[in-house]
C-alpha cells in the first residue's frame, strides 16, 4: 500500500471565509466543535470504531489524518458520524414501487403505499430517495379487483411529492428525491410535461429512462410504442389499443421523433427532465449477473437496484496540487499522494456500511451483501486552474483522465487488499465480475488477476457527485465535483432567525488563493474559465473523458446561456447516448415563468427621516379607533393561482403622524365581493386591524407571509434587478400573496418601494448575472437553478438540496 497523506500536506493556509465558518455551524459542528478539526476527530473515532479493538487507534489516527488531507466523506458522513442521532449515513436510496395499492405485486415488488411509507421513514432518518414508477400502470388501465380504471403514475408521483413535503429528515435535511419513467410508458408525455405546473413534483428531480433500441428507432425515424403489461380499459382497446406478440399491450404509438422533441423542449424550456440510459448502465454494472438497475439517486451519479445506497466520499483535488499557478515553480499534481488518499478512503467509507443506521431492514442487506462505496473528487475546475490548464482544452482533458484512472486503480486495488483481510462481499462472482463488457473488464491485468485470486471488498467503487454545502465547508469553496466554477465570487445574502440579514462575499478557492500569491483578479488568465464561459460541447467532453474511468455514473449540469439556440440544444442527449454517458442534466436560464407576466414594480420616492422618540409612534398601542373619517387607500389585488387569475378589493386606512408618517390603522374588505374566500379575507382583515392597533401589525404581516397550502404557488408582484428586467415573485399560499400585497400598500403610502420593504427579495451583486428559476426557500426570489447537481440561488447564493 502507498503511504498515508500526511495532515501536513493539506489545502494551502488561507483565511476562514465566514460563509465557511457560518456553513460549518449551521450543518456540520456537534455539541462542543469549534472547528473542523473537530468534525474530523469525531468522524474518524466513529470510523475506527468498527475496527478490531487492539487496532482502533492507529485507525482513527490514520482516518484524521486523511480527512485533514482532503479525503472526507459526504455531507451525511460529516454530520451525523459520531453522534447519537438515529440518522443515517448514508446520503441517498433508490426504493422499488410495484403495480398494486397495499402489499406486494406480482413481481415482489411493494405496493404503492407500502412503497411511500418506506420512503417517508428512509427520509426521515437523512437518506434522498429515487424511485422508478414505470411499473405502475398506465392511465386508463383495466383494475380488475375494484372494476375500475387507474388513474396512472403521475397521480401517485403526486402523494409521494406531498409527503416528502411533510417529512423533516434527521438534522433538519429536507429529503431530495428523483423520479423516473421509462420512455415506452404510457403515460410518459404526462410526465415529461408534469413540472410546466408551478409547484408540482416540487421535492421531485425527474428523468426519462431511454433505452438503446428508441435512440436507434430515433435515428432511423420511425414510429415508438407506448406499452405496458397491464390490460387497457374497454374504451381504449376500442380505440385501438391492442396485445404485442411478447404480450405487452400498446396503448398509442407516436413518431419516436415527436416523442423526443417533447423532452427537449421540456428540458429547454423547463431544465427537466434530464435522461438516463439505461442499456449504458446496466451493460457497464459490475453486477449484471444478479442485479437490475432501473433508477438514480435525485442526482443521477449512482444507478443502483432496488434498496441500493449511495455511501460516498469525496477527495480534494486543489490539495493535490503543488506550486498552484507557478509561483513557486512549475505546476504539479502529486498522484502518488492522491492515490494514497484514495486507498485509505476506501476502507473508510466501507466501515461506513457496518456502522451506518439503517432505515430500513432491506437496504442493510442490499449495501451488506454487495458493499457498494462511492469514491469521488471535488474541485476538478479550481485544480485544472492551479495547474494553469483550462477546463475546455485537450490537456486539461488528459489531466483529468490521469486522475480519474488513478482514482480507479487506487480504489480497485485497496479493496483487493481489504478482500485479503476481511473477505469479498457475498454476491462475488469471479467470473462473472470480470465478463467481457462490464467496467471491471477493462481493468489493468494485473488488478484482474488480483481479483481473480484474492476476490474484492467491494463491488463498486467510484462515484462522481455534487459536493454542495461539503465543497463551502471543507473545501474553502472549491468548484463543486467535476465542474467548472460558476462564478469566481459572488455575494450571498441569508436570512437569520431574527429576521436580520448577513451578507457575505463568498471567493472561489482557486481565485483566493491565486491572490494572495500576488496574482492579478481583475485580469485573470485565460485558463481561469467558468462554467457560462465553456460551449456545451466542452461540458460533455469533460463527461466522456472521465466516465470510462467511473464505475457508476457523474454528476453534472451543462449550463448553456438563455440564448443558446434550440436547434442546438435539442441534440445534446443524443451527443451524450452517442459518448457513452450514463446520463445528462440540463440548464439554461428559464424565462418562460418569468415572462407570462411583467408587472411595473411601484415607482420609489424619498423616505421620510423618522423622528427619535422614547416610543415609536408607528408601535405605540392604541386603544380603539379614531373617530371620524381617515385617509384610505382603496386598492384592487390581482394575483394568479393555479385556478388563474384572481382578484380582491381591499382598503386599508391610515393616520398621519406628527412626524409626517403614515400609519396603517385599519384594514377591510368591502361588501359585495364574491368568490369562496370571502369569510378567511374579512376575518384576516380584522385580525390585522387589531394588530394594528396593538402596535404589532409588522410581526403580524410577517407571520402571513409565511402561511403555506397545498395548491401550489401564487404569483404577485416582481422584483426588479439592477439590470432592469423584472422576476416574478412567487409566495406559498394565498393568504402570504396578501399580506405581500397589503405591505406594498402601506410601504408605498410612506415612501418606500416594495422593493426594498423586504430584505428578503434583496438582490445580490454576482459575477453571473442571476438567472430566472423556482422559488428559492432562503431568500423568495424566483431564481433557484440547477448547477453542478445542487439547487442553487442566482440572487442570494444559497444552495439547496444536492441529494
Amino acid at each position: 500500500m502507498k503511504r498515508d497523506m500526511k495532515p501536513t500536506e493539506t489545502l494551502p493556509m488561507l483565511p476562514v471565509q465566514p460563509i465557511t465558518r457560518d456553513v460549518l455551524a449551521e450543518k456540520y459542528l456537534k455539541d462542543d466543535e469549534t472547528s473542523a478539526q473537530d468534525i474530523f476527530a469525531r468522524v474518524a473515532k466513529a470510523l475506527a470504531s468498527v475496527e478490531n479493538e487492539p487496532d482502533r487507534a492507529q485507525w482513527e489516527s490514520r482516518f484524521f489524518g486523511n480527512l485533514s488531507a482532503g479525503a472526507i466523506g459526504a455531507g451525511r458522513i460529516m454530520s451525523a458520524a459520531g453522534t447519537s442521532l438515529q440518522a443515517t449515513l448514508i446520503n441517498c436510496f433508490v426504493q422499488p414501487v410495484g403495480d398494486c395499492i397495499q402489499g406486494v405485486d406480482a413481481g415482489g415488488f411493494p405496493g404503492i403505499y407500502e412503497a411511500l411509507r418506506e420512503a417517508a421513514e428512509t427520509m426521515r432518518r437523512g437518506g434522498g430517495v429515487g424511485y422508478d414508477f414505470s411499473r405502475i400502470r398506465p392511465r386508463g388501465a383495466e383494475v380488475r379487483a375494484t372494476a375500475s380504471l387507474a388513474s396512472g403514475p403521475c397521480s401517485y408521483i403526486d402523494v409521494f411529492d406531498h409527503s416528502c413535503a411533510t417529512v423533516e429528515s434527521a438534522g433538519a435535511r429536507r429529503g431530495a428525491q428523483m423520479g423516473v419513467l421509462r420512455i415506452d410508458h404510457p403515460d410518459v408525455l404526462e410526465f415529461i410535461t408534469a413540472k410546466r405546473k408551478p409547484g408540482r413534483w416540487s421535492n421531485f428531480n425527474v428523468s426519462i429512462a431511454v433505452s438503446d433500441e428508441f435512440m436507434k428507432r430515433l435515428a432511423s425515424g420511425g414510429d415508438w410504442d407506448l406499452v405496458h403489461t397491464a390490460r387497457p380499459g374497454a374504451a381504449m382497446i376500442a380505440a385501438g389499443a391492442h396485445q404485442r406478440d411478447d404480450g405487452m399491450w400498446v396503448y398509442r404509438s407516436l413518431a419516436a421523433g415527436e416523442l423526443w422533441d417533447t423532452v427537449m423542449k421540456s428540458a429547454y424550456d423547463f431544465a427537466e427532465p434530464g435522461v438516463i440510459f439505461l442499456d449504458t448502465i446496466n451493460r457497464d454494472n459490475n453486477l449484471h449477473y444478479c442485479e437490475d438497475i432501473a433508477a438514480t439517486n435525485p442526482c443521477g451519479e449512482q444507478p443502483l437496484p432496488s434498496y441500493g445506497c449511495c455511501n460516498l466520499g469525496p477527495v480534494i483535488l486543489p490539495g493535490f496540487v503543488r506550486n498552484p499557478f507557478g509561483f513557486a515553480g512549475e505546476p504539479a499534481f502529486d498522484f502518488d499522494a492522491f492515490a494514497a488518499a484514495v486507498a485509505l478512503q476506501v476502507r473508510a467509507l466501507d466501515n461506513v456500511l457496518d456502522l451506518t443506521f439503517w432505515p430500513l431492514p432491506q437496504q442493510k442487506a442490499e449495501a451488506h451483501a454487495k458493499r457498494r462505496i462511492g469514491i469521488g473528487f471535488t474541485g476538478m475546475g479550481d485544480a485544472l486552474a492551479m495547474l494553469r490548464l483550462r477546463y475546455d482544452s485537450d490537456a486539461g482533458r488528459e489531466t483529468a483522465v490521469r486522475i480519474a484512472r488513478t482514482l480507479r486503480d487506487a480504489a480497485y486495488g485497496a479493496s483487493v487488499e481489504l478482500a485479503r483481510e476481511k473477505g469479498a462481499f457475498p454476491a462475488f462472482d469471479a467470473q462473472r465480475y470480470l465478463e467481457d463488457g462490464t467496467f471491471s473488464s477493462r481493468l489493468p491485468d494485473t488488478l484482474k488477476d488480483s481479483i481473480r485470486r484474492y476476490g474484492i471488498r467491494n463491488s463498486h467503487l467510484l462515484s462522481i457527485a455534487p459536493t454542495g454545502t461539503v465543497s463551502l465547508a471543507f473545501a474553502d469553496n472549491a468548484s463543486n465535483g467535476i465542474e467548472p466554477a460558476f462564478s469566481w465570487t459572488y455575494t450571498r445574502k441569508k436570512r437569520e432567525a431574527d429576521g436580520s440579514t448577513l451578507q457575505y462575499d463568498v471567493q472561489d478557492h482557486a481565485w483566493r488563493l491565486y491572490r494572495s500569491l500576488g496574482g492579478d483578479t481583475s485580469q485573470l488568465p485565460d485558463y481561469f474559465v467558468s462554467a457560462m464561459q465553456l460551449a456545451a460541447a466542452d461540458h460533455i467532453g469533460m463527461m466522456k473523458a472521465v466516465q470510462p474511468y467511473i464505475d457508476t455514473a457523474i454528476s453534472k449540469t451543462v449550463n448553456v446561456p438563455v440564448d443558446y439556440p434550440y436547434e442546438s440544444f435539442k441534440d445534446l442527449y443524443t451527443q451524450a447516448w452517442t459518448a457513452g454517458l450514463k446520463g445528462l442534466a440540463t440548464y439554461r436560464p428559464n424565462d418562460i415563468v418569468g415572462s407570462v407576466l411583467q408587472l411595473d414594480a411601484p415607482a420609489a420616492a424619498a423616505v421620510a427621516a423618522p423622528v427619535p422618540a422614547t416610543v415609536d409612534p408607528m408601535r405605540e398601542v392604541i386603544s380603539r379607533r379614531p373617530n371620524g373619517s381617515l385617509p384610505a387607500v382603496a386598492q384592487k389585488i390581482e394575483y394568479w393561482t393555479q385556478q388563474g387569475k384572481q382578484h380582491v378589493y381591499l382598503v386599508v386606512s391610515f393616520i398621519t403622524l406628527p412626524d409626517g408618517r403614515e400609519r396603517a390603522i385599519e384594514f377591510f374588505m368591502p361588501v359585495g365581493q364574491s368568490g369562496q374566500s370571502q369569510q378567511w379575507i374579512t376575518s384576516s382583515m380584522r385580525m390585522l386591524s387589531l394588530a394594528a392597533r396593538g402596535g404589532f401589525l409588522e410581526r403580524a404581516l410577517a407571520d402571513m407571509r409565511k402561511v403555506a397550502w397545498d395548491r401550489g404557488p401564487v404569483r404577485l408582484g416582481t422584483y426588479v434587478k439592477a439590470d432592469g428586467t423584472a422576476i416574478p415573485l412567487w409566495h406559498d399560499s394565498e393568504v402570504a400573496a396578501i399580506a405581500y400585497a397589503l405591505q406594498g400598500i402601506i410601504a408605498a403610502r410612506n415612501g418606500v418601494s416594495a422593493q426594498s420593504m423586504d430584505s428578503s427579495e434583496s438582490a445580490a451583486s454576482h459575477a453571473t448575472a442571476p438567472m430566472s428559476g423556482s422559488k428559492c426557500p432562503e431568500c423568495g426570489a424566483h431564481a433557484m437553478i440547477r448547477k453542478d447537481g445542487c439547487d442553487f440561488c442566482t440572487e442570494c447564493g444559497h444552495i439547496g438540496t444536492c441529494g
